[in-house]
C-alpha cells in the first residue's frame, strides 16, 4: 500500500509538471498563430492511451503510455517526432519555421518559464496556507548530532551552529546545509565558547559520496510508540522510554551515548545481533537487549525535535506570501545551480538518481504540504535542466535560435535532425545511467 501511495504521488506530480510546461509552449504558439498539431501528456510511440480531436480544432490532445515527459507538436518544426515530410513542403504562414526568430525563441523558452512560475506559485500557496514554523538553531540547546565523517572534520555532538564563514545560521534547512558545505570555516558554540572548524575543500564531495545527511538535530532519544510484535516490544521497550546509551558491538565494552545518528548506524551494523542498551524509565536505568531485524529496523517511532524545543510560528498575508514564495523559488534555483558542479565529480556522478530516487522523495502516508514542496522543487529542477543547451531539450532549440539571431542564418534541416538525434541519444543514455544507479543502491 505504501508503495502504491508513493507511485500515485509521483505520477500526479509528474502530470502537473509536464502539463504546465507544455501549456507554456502551447499558449505562446497560439499567441503567435502557430498551428499546434498535438498536445500530449507522456510520449506515445506506436499507440496512445487516450486521444481526442475536435472537428473545430487543429490540435489532437492525448495521453501516451511512456511516462518520460510530454510534448506539443508544432507545425513546421523539427522535434522529437523527427517528422521531415512536412518540412519538404512549401512553408505555410501558420508554421513555426515561418515565424520571426524572436517569436520562435519565446515559444521555446516559455515551457521553462511556466515551470518556474509554477514553482513560485506553489511556494506562495504554501506560505499563505501553512505559514512557516521552525525551530531556531539558538533554541536547540542540545545542539546537533553529526555523522562519523563530520566528527572527523572537527564537529562534536552537542555543537550549536552559529555561522558559516560570516553568515549567521538561523535554522536547519537546505540553505544552512549549503552554506556549511561551501564554507571555509564554520563557527559553533561548544561548552559556552565559540569554536572555529576549518572545513576541508572536499567536504561537500565526501558528503555526497556518503549519500546521507552529515548532521541532524540532537535531542533525547525517546520512544513515542512501539509497533505490536516488533523487535522493540520483544526487547521490553515501552512508550516514553529514553534510550540513554548502548554498548557498541564493534568494540568490547565501549559505551556510547545514544543519538539519532549512532543508533540508526548501530541498527544497520547489528542486524539480527543483540545490542545491550541502557534505558531510562521513570528515572530508573534499565539494561535491555535489543535486536534489530534483517533490515536494521526495531519497530518504533521516536519523538521529534518539536517535543523538546520551542517552535517559532509565522503567518503571512497574501502580499507577504508572494514575497516569500518568490524568495524561496529563486533560493532553490540558485542553490540547485550551485550544487550542479558536484555532479561532475566521481561521487556526484554516482549520486545521480532516476525514477526510484525521485519517487522516494514523496511521503507515506500522504502529506499535502510535503507533496507540494517536492513538486515545487522538481519544477525548479525541470526548468533549469530544460534550458541547458542540449539538443532535444528546449535549451538546444534556444541555442540554435540564438545562433540564428546573431548570424542571421538558419541551421540547415540536416543539422537540426542530426542534432535532435544526438540529443535524444544523450538524454536516454543519461536516463539509463541514472536508473541503473537506483538499482545498484537497492
Amino acid at each position: 500500500m505504501s508503495t502504491l501511495v508513493v507511485i500515485l504521488q509521483f505520477f500526479l506530480s509528474l502530470t502537473i509538471l509536464v502539463v504546465f510546461h507544455e501549456f507554456g509552449h502551447f499558449l505562446m504558439a497560439k499567441l503567435f498563430k502557430v498551428r499546434v498539431e498535438k498536445f500530449y501528456l507522456f510520449f506515445n510511440p506506436v499507440f496512445s492511451l487516450f486521444k481526442y480531436k475536435s472537428k473545430k480544432s487543429d490540435t489532437e490532445y492525448g495521453i501516451g503510455w511512456l511516462p518520460l515527459g510530454g510534448y506539443v507538436k508544432l507545425a513546421g518544426m523539427i522535434d522529437e517526432s523527427l517528422d521531415q515530410e512536412q518540412m519538404k513542403k512549401d512553408p505555410q504562414p501558420w508554421e513555426f519555421r515561418t515565424k520571426p526568430a524572436w517569436q520562435r525563441l519565446l515559444i521555446m523558452v516559455m515551457g521553462v518559464v511556466f515551470n518556474f512560475i509554477l514553482a513560485l506559485l506553489i511556494y506562495t500557496m504554501i506560505a499563505f496556507h501553512y505559514g512557516d514554523s521552525f525551530i531556531p538553531l539558538k533554541n536547540m540547546t542540545e545542539g546537533m548530532a553529526f555523522n562519523e565523517y563530520a566528527q572527523k572534520v572537527g564537529f562534536r555532538n552537542g555543537d550549536i551552529l552559529l555561522r558559516a564563514d560570516s553568515e549567521e545560521l538561523i535554522r536547519l534547512d537546505d540553505k544552512t546545509i549549503h552554506l556549511m558545505m561551501e564554507a571555509k570555516t564554520v563557527w559553533v558554540l561548544r561548552d559556552g565558547k565559540e569554536v572555529a572548524i576549518n572545513m576541508p575543500e572536499d567536504f561537500a564531495e565526501k558528503i555526497i559520496e556518503g549519500k546521507s545527511m552529515f548532521l541532524d538535530v540532537n535531542y533525547p532519544y525517546v520512544i513515542d510508540s512501539v509497533m505490536p510484535d516488533s523487535r522493540a516490544m520483544r526487547a521490553g521497550l515501552m512508550r516514553g522510554d529514553s534510550i540513554v546509551s548502548y554498548i557498541d558491538a564493534s568494540c568490547v565494552d565501549s559505551v556510547k551515548k545514544a543519538d539519532v545518528f549512532s543508533m540508526v548506524s548501530m541498527y544497520d551494523k547489528c542486524r539480527n545481533i543483540p545490542i545491550p542498551i541502557i534505558v531510562s524509565r521513570n528515572d530508573t536505568l534499565t539494561r535491555l537487549l535489543l535486536t534489530p531485524n534483517e533490515k536494521g529496523k526495531i519497530g518504533v517511532s521516536m519523538k521529534g525535535p518539536a517535543a523538546f524545543y520551542k517552535i517559532e510560528k509565522v503567518n503571512y498575508g497574501l502580499l507577504e506570501s508572494v514575497s516569500v514564495g518568490v524568495k524561496r523559488g529563486f533560493g532553490r534555483l540558485f542553490s540547485y545551480v550551485g550544487d550542479m558542479k558536484y555532479v561532475f565529480s566521481a561521487a556526484g556522478a554516482k549520486s545521480v538518481g532516476g525514477f526510484v530516487s525521485i519517487g522516494s522523495l514523496f511521503p507515506y502516508p500522504f502529506n499535502a504540504r510535503i507533496f507540494w514542496e517536492i513538486t515545487a522543487f522538481l519544477s525548479v529542477i525541470l526548468a533549469f535542466m530544460n534550458i541547458l543547451p542540449i539538443p532535444a531539450l528546449d535549451g538546444g532549440h534556444v541555442m540554435f535560435l540564438v545562433y540564428e539571431v546573431i548570424t542571421k542564418k538558419k541551421p540547415s534541416q540536416n543539422v537540426m535532425v542530426k542534432a535532435q538525434i544526438i540529443g535524444m541519444i544523450l538524454l536516454f543514455a543519461l536516463m539509463l545511467y541514472a536508473n541503473l544507479n537506483d538499482f545498484r543502491g537497492l
